[in-house]
């Protein structure tokens, strides 16, 4: 996101991993029967598409508003419920679970400076949902007040806050608010000094197809947001057609000035992002078609029409007015690595397709995506720039100055992730580092003495990783691409076989794998005797543009193999063994699990799959499925429909392959992936398996994608799939 910071993560999901917070747990798990599963009608529905016929017999569970398939899903929670909870770790996994995490330190993320002010989401792992603070310039933690509390809110736990924007003088602050994991958004604006609600609600700001954001005017006293149409609108157009409003605080919304819409070039599956970091008269307007990188630049003032700075085929992925007025792109049309560009005032139509280069690419790549990620991809301190590198996983972090001369690096430790940088009034920089091994800690850089120093910012967990390491190999995929994993492991881990190992695995959107740290559910894991591995596969960024493109649309196929051959690779090295070795991915990293499920059966003794899609073929008719197009291909396009068809695992479940234990997870609410997705899959998986191992689901009635889900919710969430494993894999602790 640009200045609009998702508090809840963007396409990846990030409370997957905030779930995965879990604690020692006393003896040894050996499997458990799971029994027959809930049977499942099948029917004769037949497509036939391109002249290939595609057989769809579970076409009837589309349907959730069906009280058979009610039902249905009913059952196979029950079936699930059964299972899980019979495992003899289950109780005490979910009860030390709950223990950890209120000892776990609370977290700070998100950081918007405004003046003397800085706001901060902040995340108590004693309640149910993050609240937004106000913090000192000094970022003393005991400073902290509440400004915008879900929890006081709704005390179900079940509101959650999308995303917030601080005025430029910090005196008011414009916030999303959903419900249930829906993401389905009103905007609310609230006075920082009372926690006043001084505005009338505005609906349908955000949605989880194309997101939402807010950018303030420089006076505070109007701003730009977007609005998706409303309930006049055929059901099939309520989540496309953004378009930006203007809004003067203390008018009637109802009677917003449209700012851009269809007529000016935006597109039924526009995504908008706006931002106006430095209360200047004009902000950016990011539009991506779709979820396919993609974009096109405008710039917007109030009262005058919108400027197009670029078009979508000008490769230029991000774009911010600086600190001097001018225009700053990070442009990709001479690599795939990534340039800076500057366009200076005054900003004229096309101006930013053709802007100077003033950072060349390097050997790293230059992280972008707008608004995949949760901070501007570029950052401006007083006379600086800062800009952020990734090669292969890691991050590091340079600083120009405006003109784009080289002043040096800010210090990053060795395979360290970074997502934030902002600057404070003084000129010193802030910006936050993440390793595998150490809890998340905010660092400064002091512009009087040039030292890079730590803040009171920091996490602290009830653990420690002492006498763990990290190692980076790299397997060799089918056409030969090196591909890195990256491998946490107690040092002196014996590499004999006997290991049980968690793989985890995403590729796609553009979307990078970066060290992060394990949370507890990693640490009971290593504890036991486990590996946990990251691959880092194509789809991604991680090497620039080209490592998603070989990643994407007709070349999906790349991904699977890629994290293929880092499981065989794994194997092979003696880390792990088959038969010790456990899968994990959600969303697009579903549809990865759900492809080496049908691929490889005997590739790995258990997979749990988070909100994954598995129906290639009719993905493109949900509405979020509309938005991934431009990322997946569609199937009105013959070579597009081959390729799509030829790895969409629910097409390739084969009756009497002895599959793995599988486990989905959905949630009931998810505008990202329709469950339905889910259903399909398990039911295909569950007719055809002759392995004996448990093939399950569960649907949570009370969460989405995974953004906005309660405390419970994840405690539950990962309590579930980590005692699946657990006993899957006969893992001893």
């Amino acid at each position: 996101m640009t200045e609009g910071a998702l508090c809840n993560g963007a396409k990846v999901l990030r409370n997957f991993w905030l779930a995965a917070v879990m604690v020692l747990a006393a003896g040894s798990i050996g499997p458990v029967q799971a029994g027959a599963p809930p049977p499942t009608t099948k029917d004769q529905t037949v497509d036939t598409m391109h002249g290939v016929r595609v057989s769809d017999p579970y076409r009837w569970l589309e349907n959730s508003k069906d009280p058979a398939v009610q039902k249905w899903s009913d059952e196979q929670n029950a079936f699930t419920r059964d299972y899980v909870r019979a495992l003899p770790v289950h109780a005490k996994l979910t009860a030390d679970l709950g223990t950890l995490i209120k000892a776990t330190s609370p977290s700070f993320s998100a950081l918007q400076v405004r003046g003397d002010h800085v706001f901060a989401i902040y995340e108590d792992p004693k309640r149910q949902q993050p609240t937004l603070v106000m913090l000192n310039a000094a970022l003393d933690p005991s400073s902290r007040r509440s400004v915008i509390d879900p929890n006081s809110l709704d005390p179900a736990g079940l509101t959650a806050l999308d995303w917030y924007v601080a005025s430029p003088d910090g005196s008011k602050v414009a916030a999303s608010l959903s419900k249930s994991g829906s993401e389905d958004g009103t905007l609310h604006v609230f006075d920082t000094m009372t926690g006043r609600e001084i505005e009338t609600p505005i609906p349908r700001v955000q949605y989880p197809t194309a997101g939402g954001s807010v950018a303030w005017t420089g006076d505070g006293l109007g701003f730009w947001y977007t609005r998706y149409p409303g309930p006049e609108a055929p059901t099939s157009d309520q989540h496309f057609n953004v378009q930006v409003y203007f809004h003067k605080l203390g008018t009637n919304p109802k009677a917003d000035a449209l700012a851009l819409g269809l007529h000016d070039g935006l597109e039924r599956v526009s995504e908008v992002f706006l931002a106006n970091r430095f209360a200047l008269p004009t902000i950016t307007a990011m539009v991506q078609r779709g979820d396919g990188n993609v974009w096109a630049m405008y710039c917007l003032q109030a009262g005058r029409p919108p400027i197009r700075l670029a078009d979508y085929s000008d490769d230029i992925v991000y774009a911010t007015i600086g600190p001097d007025g001018a225009m700053y792109g990070i442009s990709r049309r001479h690599s795939p690595n990534g340039e800076v560009v500057r366009a200076p005032p005054p900003l004229a139509a096309g101006s930013l397709a053709t802007a100077p280069v003033i950072v060349a690419a390097g050997a790293g790549a230059i992280v972008s995506g707008g608004a995949e990620e949760a901070q501007p991809d570029l950052s401006f301190g007083k006379e600086r720039l800062y800009v952020r590198y990734i090669e292969g996983g890691p991050n590091s972090i340079r600083v120009f100055n405006l003109n784009g001369k080289d002043q040096g690096s800010l210090a990053l430790p060795k395979f360290a992730g970074n997502a934030e940088i902002v600057s404070l009034p003084n000129g010193d920089a802030i910006f936050d580092v993440t390793t595998y091994l150490r809890p998340r800690y905010y660092a400064a850089w002091r512009s009087a003495s040039g030292r890079v120093e730590e803040t009171p910012l920091r996490d602290t967990a009830p653990y420690s990783y002492e006498g763990y390491e990290v190692v980076r190999e790299f397997a060799v995929s089918k056409d030969g691409t090196k591909v890195p994993v990256m491998i946490i492991h107690k040092k002196g881990v014996k590499l004999d076989g006997s290991n049980p190992l968690l793989l985890y695995g995403y590729g796609g959107y553009g979307i990078n794998t970066s060290p992060r740290f394990l949370a507890p559910t990693f640490k009971v894991w290593l504890d036991a005797g486990g590996i946990y591995c990251d691959a880092v596969i194509r789809g991604g960024s991680e090497y620039g543009e080209s490592w998603h493109q070989q990643g994407m649309l007709t070349h999906k196929q790349n991904v699977f193999d890629d994290y293929y051959a880092v499981a065989q690779h794994l194997i092979e090295r003696g880390y792990t063994s088959s038969r010790k070795l456990a899968l994990l991915g959600g969303s697009n990293g579903g549809l990865l699990m759900g492809a080496e499920i049908t691929q490889h059966p005997q590739l790995a003794r258990a997979v749990v799959s988070v909100a994954g899609i598995y129906d290639m073929i009719r993905s493109e008719l949900d509405p979020n499925g509309a938005f991934n197009v431009t990322e997946f291909g569609t199937v009105k396009d013959p070579e597009q429909f081959k390729a799509l068809f030829a790895y969409s695992p629910y097409h390739h479940v084969v009756k009497g392959a002895k599959y793995p234990a599988v486990m989905l997870m959905s949630g009931a609410h998810d505008g990202r992936v329709n469950p339905m997705q889910s259903r399909k899959f398990v039911a295909a998986l569950q007719a055809a398996t002759a392995s004996s191992l448990p093939v399950l689901l569960w649907t949570d009635a009370n969460s989405g994608h995974g953004f906005g889900s309660s405390l419970d919710e994840r405690i539950e969430e990962a309590a579930d799939y980590m005692s699946f494993f657990f006993a899957q894999l006969d893992v001893q602790h």
